[in-house]
């Protein structure tokens, strides 16, 4: 019998950078493959060429036994090869059906199988447990909904090799719940699934295997049954990786106040008199669904937008709205959301990055005009060496940097100047054990100065394990901050899906 999908010495290279180095990896029939490595590690470039968006320089991949042509994504598509990607690629203004037949029927076909389509989707739906309305617009559905109709597209494309990459991102507990569910009846029912995750724990809860490269090339395949996160973790990164632990604190003054902020707009993603106080030496979280208001209170934070009412002050003073430069010199440090989008301009080089946000202070200003390179350059090489940036040195354009590298250089122009207040919006997304443990090891050295953090994340177990007080946004409403421990992950998955604690009680 052959393995349904097979990997025979793949290596890409994009100059100097091998992105897979003789990678040979087998998928059977029926079990699900955990991808597992850091940032950079060659997982991405991997499923690329397995889905024909890159061609790779050496070796092949077989499905079935039978070599797939290189280069073709619809040769992948025919062979079945499905991929749910983390962000959906699904159009709104269409119902599921829609969405889940386009592109399957010739264009030279005179009229749709609306009747034939719908049944085989039906059909689908509750053979494997994806609850859906086909007539549903997809702009009405929620993420976990959204995600269903992705994996039903797959499946109705005939798809017996499905991949998920970071498919829990968005999702509730619950959702992930039934994820899990379905990555397991389909799996049953003889589906093969490659499963690429961030998220040790979900690895051992729902994969047979575990794949792990480390800079381009496969360090290892261990069965799940027979490890467990610490031994991947360290298999992954190289070296024995351990998480910080929060320390008990007595909160200082309060540094952060909101009071009743409101944004325009009735949506989901407007702000409906919000109000939170963060002291000194306290970090507190904010979960939540993505699109329900988050992005909006660190826009207004970061002084990126402003016609807000209610009151935002820093150290008792007004936060002026819609002023970045007022915000940082009110003593914020701003961590984004987007690091390639919002966090760094990639065609300039670090020292650049580095000193962006304090381009008119005295040393590194000369007359308002001119800036003094000199200074800036050697503040940045300190900078490199403090907070580990792997790097060709100042000049090296920012683009190049691995996502850990570049949290790591935001980190820095944001920390350097020690903040009062830090906001800390998804600072670990994307990224591996051996960054996101760096990244928290700073936020936690900021509490510990005396700053006060807001971390806005969609990870419930790193808001658990790294916040004094928790609070859950839904709808752009935000609940009461709670000492963090006493509600339940299940209690914080309910609030996050809308459901009030009297909701829930009832």
């Amino acid at each position: 019998m052959h393995p349904v999908l097979e990997f025979r010495g793949v290596t890409k290279r994009f100059g100097t950078l091998t992105a897979n180095d003789a990678v040979s990896l087998t998928l059977d029939k029926g079990e699900v493959l955990a991808l597992l490595g850091e940032n950079g590690a060659g997982k991405t470039t991997l499923m690329n060429i397995l889905f024909g968006h890159y061609q790779a320089d050496e070796g092949e991949i077989l499905v079935d036994g039978n070599v797939l042509e290189p280069g073709s994504t619809q040769a992948a598509i025919t062979a079945g090869v499905g991929v749910v990607h983390q962000h959906f690629t699904l159009a709104g203004n269409l119902t599921v059906l829609e969405n889940t037949t386009l592109g399957t029927e010739s264009l030279w076909s005179w009229r749709q199988d609306n009747k034939g389509a719908r049944e085989k989707l039906v059909s689908l739906a509750e053979s494997y447990g994806l609850a859906v309305d086909p007539d549903a617009q997809v702009s009405d559905l929620s993420i976990g909904e959204q995600q269903r109709v992705e994996i039903l597209k797959a499946l109705y494309r005939d798809a017996r090799i499905l991949i998920l990459d970071e498919p829990t991102a968005v999702l509730t507990p619950q959702e992930a719940e039934r994820l899990f569910a379905t990555l397991k009846s389909v799996s049953q029912s003889g589906l093969a699934v490659i499963f690429i995750s961030h998220k040790l724990h979900e690895i051992m809860a729902i994969s047979d295997r575990v794949a792990v490269l480390r800079r381009g090339a496969l360090v290892g395949t261990v069965a799940t049954g027979e490890t467990d996160s610490a031994k991947l973790a360290e298999l992954m990164v190289g070296q024995v990786v351990k998480r910080p632990e929060l320390v008990p604190l007595d909160a200082g003054k309060p540094i952060l106040e909101l009071g009743g902020v409101s944004t325009p707009g009735d949506g989901a993603t407007s702000l409906h008199d919000v109000s939170l106080t963060i002291h000194a030496h306290e970090i507190v979280g904010i979960a939540g669904v993505a699109g329900n208001g988050q992005g909006r209170l660190a826009d207004v934070l970061s002084g990126l937008i402003g016609g807000f009412s209610g009151s935002v002050k820093i150290n008792g003073a007004p936060l002026a709205a819609g002023s970045p430069r007022d915000v940082v010199a009110s003593g914020v440090g701003r961590i984004p959301e987007d690091r390639h989008a919002r966090g760094v301009v990639g065609d300039m080089e670090i020292w650049e990055n580095l000193a962006s946000e304090d381009l008119r202070a005295p040393e590194l200003s000369r007359g308002a005009v001119f800036i003094n390179k000199a200074f800036g350059v050697s503040r940045a090489e300190q900078q490199i060496q403090e907070f580990d940036i792997r790097c060709e040195g100042p000049f090296a354009e920012t683009k190049l940097l691995s996502g850990g590298n570049m949290q790591k250089l935001i980190l820095a122009r944001a920390l350097s100047g020690q903040p009062s207040f830090i906001l800390a919006n998804q600072p670990v997304r994307g990224l591996d054990e051996g960054a996101i443990a760096y990244v928290q090891s700073q936020l936690l050295n900021a509490r510990k100065r005396g700053a006060a953090i807001l971390l806005i994340s969609e990870d419930l177990d790193e808001l658990m394990a790294l916040t004094d007080r928790l609070a859950v946004m839904s709808h752009g409403r935000l609940s009461e901050a709670l000492p963090t421990g006493s509600r339940t992950i299940a209690e914080i998955g309910l609030m996050m899906a809308g459901q009030s604690a009297e909701q829930q009680v009832a």
